[in-house]
């Protein structure tokens, strides 16, 4: 019999950084010996947008949704006693991903590296922040001339390098379908393409298209989800043959990472989330035509907060058992010639060829990001619709609610807490950097970026020279908002009532009810304070509280206390509702309850919801905070309701 020959596994990741560049780095180091194979970077908020820790966005946010990066120092501590040359790291990061490379390009010329052999990705996709996660700080054309400068540097100093990860994970968790996901994801990448091949010759073209790669999600229903990878594969070798004239099969390979679906995770019986994992993880594997290039895993309490080192574990070794324990790797392709598979391939790529002939005809991915995301939270509003009524199954969630408790989740809440007193001790390294600095080279280096970015040369270089200089993320991302300017991006939220209305007839009637007591229309504020750009649920709440009939004011994301408030004063809020999915909550709603009864307004009911444990909610109570919901109350109707209640002057109330 003969021996088959097992293929190479997938690298092995998982998506970690918290606290300190110090205790993210023992967190890396601690992962590799337990066989992980590579790094995947997740950066704090303010990093993620361009500020430094000591900025006033930044407050509550420092460290925890991933590592904070001010400088040079920082990233040099990150990656202590790991070698970079020999290291595939991949960072999630987009508006400040050139600087994010600069930096580690040079932490890596500090080891002594040669930066030619450096393996790894930076995401780079700004397209989709716009559209879904929110990171974004300039407008999307000169956002789209730094993704360029990225690819266009790494091509020829950095050739192993990945510049970008199109980056369709976002998308599915903001309500894309399998068609939106494949279509929108293709026209960013054409977008980027196209931005490029006017800046090398006509020759090394297909050598850069080759190093594009992609960032996919994987959902529950996975065999949907293997289709979709496989027209993925489909798609993206025919744009490259046909649109772009790649004639070489291997530039035209369909190259991807995964991490599986978090948004499908659930908070009630978290522990059904390691079987969600493992079957979503499954869509991405099998399918060796398909399969991905790198997998990173969420844990199965990331519904609750932040994982700990053994729930990292946990997942890692699923990977492992897959990777090392079965015969998977041993055989070809499972579903070649497959009829079943074939069909719902080719239904797939029908309705993406149909939504993307739609976009190019808008002029493409840039032109159409309004239409996008107003595409997104309408498809996402279906998606909460299906839930709701039951005609999608969440187990645990709509269906099959009783439980025993979890013995996984303990005395600690089943998750890691960051130290608050982490942001005093990061912000106190910040200040002695700047002290330690020389202040002509840092402001040297800053005039020469300005002078780059004014002129639309390369940013990467002077990026680099500013990286050694001792110049601070928030510096650098000053320089690029003081030239190209700041944006705000589309909510996807219209004020126009829309035709979804099926089930709301009694709190319609409500609504116009309290609207007639109130003398005026029920006014709810939905806000999103500090950096989190999660805003699908925001959107949800504010698209369903316009379809009840009330008036709405949703602004989008990232907005300082200061201006919830004065919205609030100036569109005489009846209701507000804040969300926060960032672990930042706690200081936050004690900042914004704090000014609202400072400027008189302390009579208005304020809503939060976020991933907040019991203990958090109780202290928001504490605070004056009316309502809290967490990712276990899905039922959006309840929530209307008690907007309404909330709303109705105390008169009726006390009758």
């Amino acid at each position: 019999m003969t021996a088959r020959t097992r293929d190479n596994p997938w690298l092995i990741r998982t998506y970690a950084g918290h606290s300190t560049a110090t205790a993210s780095n023992a967190l890396y180091r601690g992962n590799l010996a337990k066989g992980q194979t590579g790094l995947s970077v997740a950066f704090d908020l303010p990093t993620q947008t361009g500020y430094d820790s000591d900025h006033v966005l930044a407050r509550g946010e420092v460290g925890k949704v991933g590592v904070p990066i001010c400088h040079l120092g920082d990233m040099a501590s990150l990656f202590d006693q790991i070698p970079l040359e020999q290291m595939n790291t991949s960072m999630t990061i987009n508006a400040t991903a050139p600087w994010l490379l600069a930096l580690y390009i040079a932490v890596a010329e500090q080891q002594g590296a040669d930066i030619t052999q450096l393996q790894g990705t930076v995401q780079n996709d700004l397209i989709k922040e716009y559209l879904s996660r929110g990171t974004y700080i300039c407008p999307p054309k000169p956002s789209l001339a730094m993704i360029a400068d990225v690819a266009e540097y790494c091509y020829t100093n950095v050739p192993k390098w990945n510049p970008m990860n199109v980056c369709s994970y976002h998308l599915q968790e903001a309500g894309a379908t399998p068609e939106q996901e494949l279509a929108f994801a293709l026209a960013t990448a054409i977008s980027v393409l196209d931005e490029l091949r006017p800046r090398v010759p006509e020759d090394d073209f297909p050598v850069l298209v080759g190093r594009i790669s992609f960032f996919v999600n994987a959902g529950i229903r996975f065999v949907t989800e293997m289709c979709k990878m496989r027209a993925f594969v489909d798609l993206w070798d025919e744009i490259c043959e046909t649109r772009y004239g790649v004639s070489d099969p291997k530039y035209r390979r369909f190259r991807y990472g995964v991490q599986v679906n978090s948004l499908g995770l659930t908070e009630q019986q978290p522990e059904n989330n390691v079987y969600r994992i493992l079957i979503e993880m499954l869509a991405v594997t099998l399918s060796k035509k398909a399969r991905a290039r790198a997998v990173q895993l969420p844990a199965w309490n990331e519904a609750l907060g932040l994982p700990r080192p053994w729930d990292q574990q946990w997942s890692m070794r699923m990977q492992q058992i897959m990777a090392y324990e079965t015969d998977l790797l041993e055989f070809d392709d499972l579903f070649d010639g497959n009829p079943a598979v074939d069909a719902k391939v080719e239904e797939l790529k029908a309705g993406a060829r149909a939504e993307l002939a739609n976009l190019d005809a808008m002029g493409g991915a840039i032109a159409a990001i309004d239409y996008m995301k107003a595409r997104l939270v309408d498809s996402n509003a279906d998606r909460v619709n299906r839930i709701e009524r039951g005609e999608t199954v969440v187990v645990g969630v709509n269906k099959y609610t009783a439980s025993e408790p979890s013995p996984l989740v303990g005395a600690d809440g089943g998750i890691m807490v960051v130290d608050p007193a982490v942001e005093q001790d990061q912000i106190a390294r910040l200040d002695a950097w700047r002290a330690g600095r020389d202040a002509a080279a840092v402001k040297a280096a800053l005039d020469e970026l300005r002078a780059a970015a004014s002129a639309g040369r390369n940013v990467m270089p002077a990026s680099i020279a500013a990286a050694k200089a001792g110049v601070t993320t928030g510096e650098w991302a000053g320089v690029m908002r003081a030239v190209h300017g700041e944006y705000r991006g589309p909510t996807g939220v219209s004020a126009s009532v829309s035709n979804k209305t099926e089930g709301l007839d009694e709190i319609r009637a409500a609504v116009d009810a309290v609207s007639d007591r109130l003398g005026r229309r029920l006014k709810f504020l939905v806000g999103k304070p500090g950096l989190d750009g999660h805003s699908n649920g925001a959107e949800q709440i504010a698209f369903r509280a316009r379809d009840c009939g009330m008036d709405i004011t949703y602004d989008g994301i990232r907005l300082t206390p200061e201006e919830i408030i004065a919205t609030a004063r100036a569109q005489g809020a009846h209701v507000i509702g804040l969300s926060i999915l960032s672990g930042s909550h706690v200081p936050l709603i004690a900042d914004v309850m704090e000014r609202l009864r400072g400027a008189g307004l302390g009579h208005i009911p304020v809503m939060v919801g976020g991933i907040i444990p019991d203990e958090d909610a109780e202290k928001l109570k504490s605070f004056g905070v009316a309502r809290v919901y967490t990712p276990k109350d899905f039922e959006l109707n309840t929530i209307m309701q008690d907007v309404v209640s909330l709303a109705d002057p105390k008169e009726f109330a006390a009758e």
